[in-house]
């Protein structure tokens, strides 16, 4: 079982004012490899404020996988990825370049995606786009590499070759 939280960054959606259609798709997917929702919150597209989430989801709630959608285009409040990265001990780029090639087969504006993944302690953080469609076609595409690197987080596996 993977224990993950979703964090979707929108000032609409904080507000109540925007229904958040993206994290229904991803707890969709996430049942496909055996995925236990811990925490879903919507939080302003604010850094500090997304810093604070994630480290709080991290270090507090020992969620395997933090999964955010929202924040990673070139508004000027996107800052999804600065605030993922300043919490990450480690980027994990594969993940991104993953994601962008798959939806650059859909759309010449993925280039344009700004989204990052990256390690804090034993969690892995993946910034997902906004939008429900480009959020199914990023994570269809790394949920096959998740789970065993979810294991190797946590210490049960050792080898990647075979």
């Amino acid at each position: 079982m993977i224990r993950y939280a979703i964090v979707t960054a929108s000032d609409k959606g904080s507000r109540g004012e925007r229904e958040d259609k993206s994290a229904p798709v991803i707890r969709e997917l996430m049942e496909k490899i055996d995925g236990k929702l811990i925490s879903y919150e919507i939080v302003p597209d604010e850094e500090t404020i997304l810093e604070e989430t994630l480290i709080k989801l991290c270090n507090g709630d020992r969620v395997d996988l933090i999964l955010t959608t929202g924040g990673t285009g070139f508004a000027p409040r996107d800052v999804t990825p600065e605030a993922t990265r300043a919490v990450c001990e480690k980027l994990v780029p594969g993940l991104g370049e993953a994601m962008r090639q798959k939806s650059l087969e859909v759309t010449p504006k993925a280039m344009l995606s700004r989204g990052i993944a990256g390690i804090r302690g034993k969690t892995l953080i993946v910034n997902l786009p906004g939008s429900p469609k480009a959020v199914r076609e990023c994570l269809e595409v790394i949920m096959p590499a998740l789970p065993h690197g979810i294991e190797i987080l946590r210490g049960e596996a050792s080898e990647c070759a075979r």
